[in-house]
């Protein structure tokens, strides 16, 4: 799909950027996703969380390097909404299962403060962090609290939101996106190839737009 831009491309001076692949969407994050960021994940309806997830988990693998760890931080009731990560899963997406490392808190306040701490690990290279509802501690001081977290360690913080509709409110987050499932053409030799349509609502420091993004399991990468 085409973006639709508004805004300046370039991000702040010296920010390194990660190479999400050969899609437009990096032109928009001016050449690729911050990894030392907040970037926030809504599924655009109730029954997408399983796509919120995976398009969360894409992300992350994107930015792990080859020695790091990872770590995804959710509530105890989360899995009977969204269920288990799944080992061959995460190996489907291209994230190996032994350096994922899985949290569980009792609720929004205990998943922020291990959400933090996490992103304090210099050896971390990911962390997602799951907010369900309207929760009223995560607000623009507590997102502020991730985003310099995530700049000062150098650690890639990705806020899943569930149970709330991505209605625009302050944050402090690099980016937001929205995500769908996309339907796999007709000629798809691969039935199994995640396609999501993704909907980059906020950019702190360019541009927006929507996209099909097709994530290349093998390789690692977009397109």
């Amino acid at each position: 799909m085409k973006a639709h831009f508004s805004g300046e491309l370039a991000g702040p001076p010296g920010a390194v950027r990660v190479h999400l692949g050969p899609t437009p969407a990096d032109a928009c994050l001016g050449g690729g996703l911050r990894p030392d960021a907040l970037h926030e994940v809504f599924p655009a309806a109730s029954g997408e969380g399983g796509t919120a997830s995976g398009f969360a988990l894409a992300l992350a693998a994107r930015v792990l390097g080859p020695r790091k760890w990872f770590i995804w931080v959710r509530q105890d009731f989360s899995a009977l909404e969204n269920g288990e990560l799944h080992a061959p899963g995460l190996l489907e997406i291209g994230v190996d299962p032994r350096r994922v490392l899985m949290v569980r808190a009792p609720d929004v306040i205990g998943v922020l403060r291990a959400g933090a701490e996490a992103l304090a690990c210099g050896g971390m290279g990911a962390v997602i962090i799951e907010v369900w509802g309207k929760a009223k501690v995560f607000d623009l001081v507590a997102s502020r609290r991730l985003a310099l977290a995530a700049a000062e360690h150098g650690v890639t913080a990705i806020v899943l939101r569930f149970g709330t509709a991505p209605e625009p409110e302050p944050s402090a987050a690099e980016t937001r996106w929205i995500v769908n499932a996309a339907t796999s053409p007709r000629n798809a030799e691969d039935w199994g190839t995640p396609i999501f349509d993704a909907a980059l609502v906020r950019h702190r420091h360019g541009a927006c737009g929507r996209w099909i993004m097709e994530w290349d399991r093998d390789n690692g990468i977009f397109k």
